[in-house]
C-alpha cells in the first residue's frame, strides 16, 4: 500500500506517512487505492481488536503482522477503556442509534486513535532518528488525548498548543495538569485556527526543521493530518455496523447513515472510508456548529474561511480551516493540480469553489447542516426527556442536524449518532440546557456535582479528581512565540 501526498510529487509507505505526517509540500498523505473489506471474513471476528487488527493490516501493509498486533494490544489493553470493547453502541429507538466513543482515558473520542498512534510511530521511525517531537494543535479534546497518549512513551516529546480562551474549562485543567516528563502544554492567545496555522507553519519552515534537527528530533504529528490517526477511526465505523448486523438493528447489506459532529473533517472522513472499502452507509450527515464552513461547502461548493468566528458551547468545533478536507478532495477528483489550486485559493484569497461535478459527486455522500448553541441546548434537553440519555454540547450538535436531516428529506434510514465526548467534560453548559440556563454563575467544576445530583449520571474517576490536581502547565504565549516555546522546552532534555 503506497500513500501518496494530495499536492503530488511524494509517495511513501505507511511507516513514512506516519513518521513524518505531513508530506514535504504541505500535502496529506493519503492512499493511492482504498482497500474493500471482506464481511464474510469480518462477521466471523469477536471483538473490536479482531476487527482493528483486520483494517490496520489492509493499509499498514510494511509493518509485520506482530507490530500491529503489539500496537492494538498496547493501546486497547484490559482497563485503559471503561467499556467492554472500546466503543459501545445504543439503541435509542427503532431507527435510532448511539455509537459511545468517549469511553477512554480522557473521555473523548480522539482517544481511540490517540492510544494506537503512539506505538505506530514508534515503530515507524528509522532507526537513525533519535527523538520524535509531536506537535499538536487542538481545539479540546485531541490536546489531552495526545498527551496521555505519548505521556512517557520512549523516544517522544509531545507540545500540545490550544486557545487560550477556546476550550472548556474541564479540558484545560485537563491539559494543563498533565504529568508526564515528556509533555508539554502552552495556551495560545487567539483561536485554534490561529494554533492550527501556527503549528503548520513550523512544520514546513525550513529554518526551524534544521534546528530541531541539529538537535536530535524531527517534526511530526497527532492531529487528524497524521493517517496514523485517521486509521483507528475508520474501525469504529465498521465495527458499529456489524454490531447492528450482530443484534438484528439491521438485516444483511442494508445501509445505515452516520451522523457526525464534525470540525477538522477527520472524524466523518474516516467513516467516507468505510463507504469507500464497502460498508453499507447511505448518507453520512455532517453536523457543523453556527461556525459552519464545512456544512456550507456540503451544500454549496464553495469553502470560504472569510467570516466572523464564533466562539461556542462546543468549542472543540470551534473551526474555520478543516484540514482533512482537503484529503476528500484528493479522493474525489483524483487530481493533484486541482487539490493544489484548491488549497492555494484558500491561502491566498480566503476561500476556494470547486466545480459542479465535483460538488456532485461529494453531495452523494455527504449532507450538511448546523446548530446554533440555542438549539444545541435543545437538543439536549430533547433528548434526556425522550430517552433519558444524557449528551454532550458536541453530540447534541449532532442530535439537531439529524431533527434537521429527517425533516427535510423524511429518511427512515436506521441512523447511527456519534458520541464524541462525556457530558461531564461540559458538564456546566449541559445542565445550563437542562435546566433553562438556571446555573449560569456556577462554577464549572462545581455544575459537574450538581449535573451529578440532577441526573444521577455517573462522573468519571479521572474528572472527578482534576479539581485535586497541581497545575504544571500554566503557559500563555503570542502566536509568534510557538517555536522559542518549544526551543525552550526540549533545550535540556
Amino acid at each position: 500500500m503506497e500513500f501518496v501526498s494530495t499536492r503530488g510529487d511524494q509517495k511513501v509507505l505507511s511507516k513514512e506517512a506516519i513518521y513524518h505526517g505531513i508530506a514535504n509540500n504541505g500535502g496529506l498523505f493519503t492512499p493511492v487505492s482504498i482497500p474493500k473489506i471482506d464481511f464474510e471474513h469480518l462477521k466471523e471476528l469477536n471483538s473490536y481488536k479482531e476487527i482493528a487488527r483486520c483494517i490496520f493490516s489492509l493499509y499498514l501493509t510494511d509493518f509485520s503482522k506482530e507490530e500491529i498486533d503489539d500496537c492494538i494490544e498496547k493501546a486497547y489493553a484490559t482497563g485503559k477503556f471503561d467499556t467492554k470493547d472500546v466503543v459501545e453502541l445504543k439503541k435509542l429507538d427503532g431507527n435510532l442509534f448511539a455509537l459511545e466513543l468517549w469511553h477512554g482515558p480522557t473521555y473523548a473520542f480522539k482517544d481511540v486513535a490517540l492510544q494506537v498512534l503512539p506505538h505506530l510511530l514508534i515503530r515507524s521511525m528509522p532507526d537513525s532518528y533519535k527523538k520524535a517531537l509531536i506537535l499538536v494543535a487542538t481545539s479540546g479534546d485531541t490536546g489531552k488525548a495526545a498527551l496521555e497518549g505519548f505521556r512517557d512513551v520512549e523516544k517522544t516529546k509531545i507540545v500540545v498548543f490550544y486557545p487560550s480562551e477556546g476550550v472548556s474549562d474541564v479540558q484545560k485543567r485537563q491539559m494543563t495538569t498533565q504529568e508526564g516528563k515528556n509533555t508539554y502544554v502552552a495556551g495560545i492567545i487567539g483561536n485554534f485556527d490561529d494554533a492550527q496555522s501556527g503549528v503548520k507553519e513550523i512544520f514546513t519552515n525550513p529554518r526551524y526543521i534544521e534546528t530541531i534537527n541539529k538537535m536530535g528530533y524531527f517534526f511530526t504529528s497527532a492531529n487528524s493530518i497524521n493517517f496514523g490517526r485517521l486509521l483507528p477511526q475508520i474501525v469504529y465505523y465498521i465495527w458499529s455496523y456489524l454490531e447492528l448486523l450482530r443484534k438484528g438493528f439491521i438485516k444483511e447489506s442494508e445501509k445505515v447513515n452516520f451522523v457526525v459532529p464534525t470540525g477538522n473533517f477527520g472524524n466523518i472522513l474516516a467513516g467516507y472510508f468505510a463507504k469507500r472499502m464497502g460498508l453499507p452507509i447511505n448518507r453520512l450527515i455532517v453536523a457543523s456548529n453556527i461556525n459552519s464552513v464545512v456544512s456550507d461547502f456540503i451544500k454549496t461548493g464553495i469553502y470560504d474561511r472569510r467570516r466572523e468566528f464564533y466562539k461556542t458551547i462546543s468549542p472543540s468545533m470551534d473551526i474555520l480551516v478543516a484540514s482533512n478536507l482537503e484529503r476528500l478532495l484528493y479522493l474525489v477528483t483524483g487530481n493533484f493540480e486541482m487539490v493544489k489550486k484548491y488549497m492555494l485559493d484558500l491561502r491566498e484569497n480566503g476561500y476556494f469553489k470547486v466545480e459542479n461535478d465535483v460538488l456532485k459527486s461529494i453531495q452523494s455522500d455527504f449532507w450538511g447542516d448546523f446548530s446554533t448553541d440555542i438549539e444545541t441546548k435543545k437538543a439536549i434537553k430533547r433528548v434526556y426527556k425522550e430517552f433519558s440519555y444524557l449528551i454532550d454540547t458536541h453530540s447534541a450538535v449532532g442530535f439537531d442536524v439529524y431533527r434537521k436531516y429527517h425533516d427535510k428529506t423524511s429518511d427512515v434510514t436506521k441512523t447511527v449518532i456519534l458520541q464524541t465526548a462525556n457530558p461531564y467534560k461540559f458538564a456546566k453548559d449541559v445542565l445550563n440546557a437542562l435546566f433553562d440556563d438556571e446555573y449560569n454563575n456556577i462554577d464549572p467544576f462545581e455544575a459537574v456535582e450538581v449535573l451529578y445530583q440532577k441526573t444521577k449520571v455517573e462522573i468519571p474517576e479521572g474528572i472527578k479528581r482534576l479539581l485535586s490536581k497541581a497545575v504544571l502547565h500554566p503557559d500563555v504565549i503570542k502566536k509568534d512565540k510557538m517555536f522559542d516555546f518549544i526551543l525552550e522546552k526540549i533545550k535540556d532534555n
